[in-house]
């Protein structure tokens, strides 16, 4: 049977987004689709999240605090015996207010910056349902192992739709991004994202953080002049992030910053165990810096046992002091 003969039994139909001129492209699609369920927590997890400060502007359009822990597991179904994960996303173009003075116009997926963090367990089939509205030709390339009509190096025009459709594969922390020319402009207006494939064996309970390092060339001068974890510069250094004390903490970090060469991640008064890539069950080696290229990614594994506020950033300081540096409020257990 052929890909769209499959997607003809959607509850969305492929003829229907042809009668809306919309399809630019389709993957092996199967059965309904529906639109995503948001903010799923990790099953199992014995684990005590601090509450989150409600210190979001009324103007604003990024949510640093919404990114940090907000996974996306997608709508779940069953087909043919196999977990099917279901995404949707949507390409626009919106302002985001950077610092007071300082306004920077976007493309994104579902108006954030950036993208959702899709998750999934090693094995499962992905279906991401892409909408381009964004007003210029984009794509979706996911790292990690996929067939080669499904890589996202073709364009997908301005109000049409692309679905991608591929095995969840190989476990790690992956990402994605646009991969339309010149790529270094499409990703730096941020249009991408990550994306993490759990191993079959899940990993212990822990406090789990995406932290994403992004740089924004707002003179278009192929210079970055400022920087941000999670999309707003200085962020969590306004507002800390809590933790509990003595509590596993797991980093999901990305290094996102185009035009910059290579960054580091340092954090204070504490040493973090390393899983490079997220390909290892076990961490390899135990460190307070490490060194990531641009898409670089690890996981990142501490504890806190002393309380109070840690600073994180990276330890090019030009980088750091131009707003890619945040705090960590280790919150005092309550006493028995």
């Amino acid at each position: 049977m052929s890909h769209f003969n499959q997607f003809d039994k959607a509850a969305w139909s492929r003829r229907q987004l042809l009668k809306w001129g919309l399809v630019a492209g389709v993957g092996c699609a199967g059965s309904a689709i529906a639109w995503n369920s948001w903010i799923k927590p990790r099953p199992g997890a014995a684990i005590k999240i601090p509450p989150i400060p409600d210190a979001m502007p009324k103007d604003a359009t990024v949510n640093p605090f919404q990114v940090l822990r907000d996974f996306d597991y997608g709508t779940v179904t069953q087909e043919n015996g196999r977990t099917v994960r279901e995404f949707r996303v949507e390409a626009r173009t919106t302002p985001i207010k950077l610092n007071r003075s300082t306004s920077f116009v976007t493309w994104n997926l579902n108006g954030r910056v950036p993208g959702p963090t899709f998750r999934a367990t090693e094995g499962d089939r992905i279906r991401v349902i892409f909408y381009n509205r964004a007003g210029h030709s984009h794509s979706l390339h996911f790292h990690g192992t996929h067939p080669a009509e499904m890589d996202g190096v073709k364009p997908v025009r301005n109000n049409t739709v692309m679905i991608y459709e591929f095995d969840a594969e190989p476990f790690g922390v992956h990402l994605y991004h646009c991969h339309i020319e010149p790529i270094t402009r499409h990703v730096s207006k941020g249009l991408y994202g990550m994306f993490i494939v759990d191993p079959p064996t899940p990993r212990s309970p822990a406090d789990e953080m995406v932290l994403i390092m992004a740089g924004y060339d707002v003179n278009d001068d192929r210079k970055n002049e400022l920087y941000a974890f999670n999309g707003l510069p200085d962020y969590y250094m306004k507002h800390p992030i809590p933790i509990q004390q003595d509590q596993l903490v797991r980093l999901y970090v990305l290094n996102m910053i185009e035009f910059d060469p290579v960054v580091t991640f340092h954090l204070h008064a504490n040493m973090f165990q390393v899983y490079p890539t997220g390909r290892t069950l076990q961490p390899n080696y135990e460190t307070d810096v490490i060194t990531m290229g641009t898409a670089e990614r690890h996981i990142l594994e501490f504890k806190f046992h002393n309380t109070g506020k840690f600073m994180f950033h990276p330890h090019q300081d030009a980088i750091a002091e131009s707003g890619c540096m945040g705090v960590f409020d280790v919150i005092p257990n309550a006493k028995a």
